[in-house]
């Protein structure tokens, strides 16, 4: 299916140093097994926290301005152009800021595999979620954050 991205209305996150506009192009066209979505950071803002997914790769392509990314390898510049390949686990670990003066627009791509984890290093949590993967406007039935020492026996409470 064929989506215009001018037709779409933009999704809005605000958290902290977190903000950012987002169109959903991907699940706009209806696709299902590869995501897309069009990300507008302003200048001084950071995407989502510094984290990975264990069923997912994601890659950037970076359509206009200029900012920085942040792997488990250390920070890189972003310009205009760039396209980077996130692997699933640790060594996809990514966080886009804008250090720039104009917008930074770029394009964030993913396998849709469904279930998955998010992995976020820096506050030990992570993410679970279940018929539905991360990106999906589906609905899903299982979700939830949770920290990493929150870990309990397996037979706690089963009967």
């Amino acid at each position: 299916m064929h989506v215009d991205e001018t037709d779409l209305d933009w999704e809005s996150i605000d958290e902290g140093e977190t903000r950012f506009r987002r169109k959903r192009l991907a699940a706009a066209a209806g696709g299902e097994r590869l995501g897309c979505s069009l990300y507008e950071l302003p200048p001084g803002t950071k995407s989502w926290p510094f984290h990975y997914h264990t069923g997912n790769e994601e890659a950037i392509y970076v359509l206009s301005g200029s900012g920085q990314l942040r792997t488990a390898d250390g920070v890189r510049p972003l310009e205009s152009g760039a396209y980077v390949a996130l692997p699933e686990g640790e060594a996809g670990a990514h966080r886009v800021s804008n250090d720039g003066d104009e917008p930074l627009r770029y394009l964030a791509m993913s396998t849709m595999d469904d279930p998955d984890v998010t992995v976020y290093p820096e506050s030990e949590k992570i993410g679970v979620y279940a018929g539905s993967p991360p990106g999906s406007e589906e609905p899903r039935t299982v979700a939830g954050y949770y920290r990493r020492d929150d870990d309990v026996d397996y037979w706690l409470d089963e009967a």
